[in-house]
């Protein structure tokens, strides 16, 4: 049916910008001069199907979209000449679902990571942007929070970067990935030690995350993004190899870290979902309240990977609120919801308003306690 035809249209080319490649190149990869599907690459892309399974199931599709997903593939390569044979549904796939990373977990990833996969690592964490959105940005779209100094880097994820199949929307990196990001593009600019990689003008239009095999720039891939985090899962010892073909740490886990860190803070729902690339009813409610709105709400979260290393007057001030029932985290942010429209949001100035907000909140609280400590003293 006509509805069949446009499923499957959209899945395979689902998996062609997942595997970041287009079907052409696919199908003359895996076949030599005369046609003929070579061995190794029908092992190489049965590998990918199987990988591509674990994305679909990730994101949380129903059994029968991901069945329809992988039939799709399959049927167009019969179509040329390729055979792959039965893909297996993982065995663990009910029994375990992605979860979200811990902050400690991250922070392992972080340890073990070289300065690029911190940077992926930290971007994902602290985003909530997809591995194929990561894969697609340039240098343009961080480049001017990046080149002023202002932190957290505001990221416009344009149509461009979806490849048209999200919606446009805007997110944030805190100042740890800027900072992984910022060591990153100087030693991308001064080439490798070994020379095996020459200095790189970085333009606009270069790739944000280079793929290190090519001495000329080239982006690096959804594919390729997903397996270097989970190496650093082995390396960290989060997962065990040939535990099967799903492991509940995945790429998609550091999407769902930043849910649950910046939900555990009080940001709306609604924000949440739009920073993460999803249109809902409230999408233009969202993207109305502008980008330094955005900011504020963002900053107030304290969305971070590292644990802290020392405590600030902010971090006293949290202690003492938290000791009296309250969550310092939700006041700081509903602060920003309610406070009128700022069009500029500088590093420092940002403290001192968190620090105002929790001082004139302590002094209530304390003012509500000596007033009703009053009242009952008199009552007796």
């Amino acid at each position: 049916s006509q509805s069949s035809l446009r499923l499957y249209i959209y899945y395979l080319r689902r998996f062609t910008e997942w595997m970041g490649q287009s079907p052409d190149q696919i199908v003359f990869r895996i076949l030599d001069k005369e046609g003929v599907p070579r061995h190794r690459e029908v092992k190489w892309i049965r590998e990918q199907l199987e990988e591509y399974l674990g994305e679909l199931m990730a994101d949380d599709l129903s059994p029968k979209s991901i069945n329809v997903g992988l039939a799709a593939v399959k049927t167009w390569l019969e179509v040329n000449g390729v055979e792959v044979g039965r893909i297996p549904k993982p065995k663990i796939y009910e029994k375990y679902r992605p979860r979200a990373f811990t902050p400690e977990e991250v922070q392992m990833l972080i340890d073990v990571a070289d300065l690029r996969g911190k940077v992926i690592v930290s971007i994902l964490a602290t985003s909530g942007m997809r591995i194929s959105t990561l894969a697609s940005l340039k240098y343009k779209h961080v480049k001017r929070d990046l080149e002023r100094g202002v932190t957290p880097i505001h990221i416009h994820v344009d149509a461009e970067a979806t490849k048209g199949k999200y919606a446009e929307y805007d997110t944030f990196i805190n100042r740890e990935a800027a900072e992984y990001l910022k060591l990153y593009l100087e030693a991308r600019r001064r080439g490798s030690p070994s020379k095996k990689i020459p200095p790189e003008e970085i333009g606009d239009e270069s790739p944000l995350i280079r793929d290190a095999r090519f001495k000329a720039p080239k982006p690096v891939t959804p594919v390729r993004i997903y397996r270097i985090i989970h190496n650093l899962c082995l390396k960290a010892g989060l997962i065990r190899r040939g535990a099967g073909r799903r492991y509940e740490l995945c790429a998609h886990s550091l999407r769902k870290y930043f849910k649950t860190q910046m939900t555990a803070a009080g940001v709306p729902q609604n924000i949440i979902e739009y920073m993460m690339g999803h249109k809902t009813s409230t999408y233009l409610d969202v993207r109305s309240l502008g980008i330094e709105k955005l900011r504020e709400i963002y900053v107030r979260s304290g969305i971070s990977i590292k644990p802290k290393t020392r405590v600030s007057k902010l971090e006293v001030l949290k202690e003492i609120i938290r000791s009296l029932g309250l969550d310092p985290e939700k006041i700081l942010v509903k602060e920003a919801l309610e406070e009128p429209h700022r069009t500029e949001l500088e590093g420092i100035d940002i403290e001192e308003k968190r620090l105002k907000v929790l001082r004139e909140t302590l002094r209530r609280l304390l003012l509500e306690e000596a007033v009703e400590t009053l009242r009952r003293s008199r009552n007796l």
